[in-house]
């Protein structure tokens, strides 16, 4: 089973940037790997996914211009650029990985997901 653990949340100011980190636990290279983030009282919503081979990219429109989502396949890890950041920004943020070869843009498209970090951004 993999274990995903992500790191790099913080508080910024608006216009700031942070780079959102996700460790898996073993080797990862047959996963897509999304990015979700789950507001206070809101659903969870995609963020931004990448193929297994990082060739094809999604992003929420929300997102889209700012964040960017990479992977070093060789030290199992996924990043989360964020760029430009808005208070609405302001959630947690999930790493998670998929055994689905589509634009895997549902929680339950799915099978493991990270604990989350906090990424708070205020005006």
């Amino acid at each position: 089973q993999v274990q995903l653990v992500e790191s790099g949340g913080g508080s910024v100011q608006a216009g700031e940037a942070l780079r959102l980190s996700c460790a898996a636990s073993e080797r990862f290279s047959g996963y897509t790997m999304g990015w979700f983030r789950q507001a206070l009282g809101k659903e969870r919503e995609f963020v931004a996914s990448i193929s297994w081979n990082g060739a094809t990219t999604h992003f929420a429109d929300s997102v889209k211009d700012r964040f960017t989502i990479s992977r070093d396949t060789a030290n199992n890890m996924v990043y989360l650029q964020m760029n430009s950041l808005k208070p609405e920004d302001t959630a947690f943020y999930h790493c998670a990985a998929s055994k689905f070869t589509g634009w895997a843009r549902y929680p339950y498209d799915y099978d493991y997901w990270g604990q989350g970090t906090q990424v708070t951004v205020s005006s």
